[in-house]
């Protein structure tokens, strides 16, 4: 890389994201060592020989970062891009992180998914719902946005029904749930800042082929 590469730089969600991030663009042979020590205060981390920056934002906040330049490329789930509605460009499926969001309640509830009744829906992805509801399904509900464990929405009888990311579904199981409609397949993408990928266009085409290549 000559002096004057700018540097590119890199948003990952924290947690298992940035983790299974980090490993994969290791095996195509991009690594931070910076980021490695456990004890480290540092907010950004840097390769000097490839020209590459690094930081960790909370998932929500990384299409932000990425849309607005403050990020060249981001690295997030597919729900996170549906809630937030940032423009970006989403090039690439990471392929792990996979799940799915879905419409979820008590068996009984299916009834009122079938008669476009009004009813109410918690979840933490308010857009998500609104959009599923009132553009695929056609049916006005009431929608409840709660940031903690949404499955208490029908236990508490807050709500009728709850959208949220299903894995496993053995929390709704346990709970006395389950899933009721799927809505989408979700798993990690990786977004780039629509300037970055017209200056930067080689770099980043480079970076993305050798990921696509390698998953």
């Amino acid at each position: 890389m000559s002096e004057d590469t700018r540097y590119l730089t890199f948003a990952l969600g924290k947690g298992r994201l940035a983790k299974t991030t980090l490993s994969l663009l290791e095996e195509i042979g991009i690594t931070c060592e910076e980021m490695k020590d456990k004890d480290s205060r540092k907010l950004i981390f840097v390769n000097e020989d490839l020209k590459l920056k690094f930081f960790l934002a909370k998932g929500p906040d990384v299409p932000t970062y990425v849309e607005y330049g403050a990020a060249d490329i981001g690295v997030v789930g597919k729900d996170t891009l549906l809630e937030e509605g940032r423009r970006v460009y989403e090039v690439l499926d990471l392929g792990f992180g996979k799940c799915r969001m879905c419409v979820c309640g008590p068996a009984s509830a299916r009834e009122l998914l079938q008669h476009h009744e009004r009813i109410r829906v918690a979840s933490k992805y308010p857009n998500i719902a609104k959009d599923y509801f009132y553009n695929k399904k056609h049916q006005t509900v009431d929608i409840i946005k709660l940031n903690g464990s949404v499955e208490l929405g029908p236990i508490v009888q807050l709500s009728d029904v709850i959208v949220d990311i299903v894995e496993t579904g053995s929390t709704l199981r346990e709970n006395g749930l389950e899933v009721l409609e799927e809505i989408c397949p979700l798993s990690a993408r990786m977004i780039v800042n629509q300037v970055s990928m017209q200056m930067e266009s080689e770099r980043i085409k480079k970076l993305i082929n050798e990921i696509r290549k390698h998953i």
